[in-house]
């Protein structure tokens, strides 16, 4: 039998730029839909392109109270989620490969997932969040 997942989520347009969490039960489908701009929304206004984090829920209610839930935290709470998760703010629909590979060893594959960080210093200086 199909299960749905659930997912909630968080897009940006810059490396700590304007963010807007979601929740959908098709985060491939949905992504498609603010990259193009399909609506007129906050999102297309923004330029909101770039999936930085997310979660999975088995129920759609679930996903629907994270997404509420975080859409009542303070900016850096936010802030503090994303880069828990995504250190290097790397755009995670358009990265060949989410988690990331290991560096040591898949390093081609590791170098071409980080040439989707939204901030160039960040993949700089990447190994410090891996030490």
């Amino acid at each position: 039998m199909y299960e749905l997942t659930f997912w909630t989520y968080i897009i940006t347009n810059a490396y700590k730029g304007t963010l807007y969490t979601g929740h959908t039960d098709d985060i491939g489908t949905r992504m498609e839909q603010h990259i193009t701009g399909a609506f007129e929304s906050f999102s297309k206004r923004y330029k909101l392109k770039h999936l930085i984090w997310y979660q999975e829920f088995e129920t759609r209610d679930e996903a629907f109270k994270k997404e509420r839930q975080i859409k009542e935290w303070k900016r850096q709470w936010k802030l503090n989620l994303i880069e828990d998760m995504n250190p290097l703010w790397v755009d995670i629909h358009s990265s060949p490969m989410w988690p990331l590979p290991g560096m040591g060893m898949h390093p081609e594959l590791y170098k071409r997932c980080l040439e989707h960080c939204l901030d160039p210093d960040l993949r700089r200086d990447e190994r410090r969040y891996f030490d």
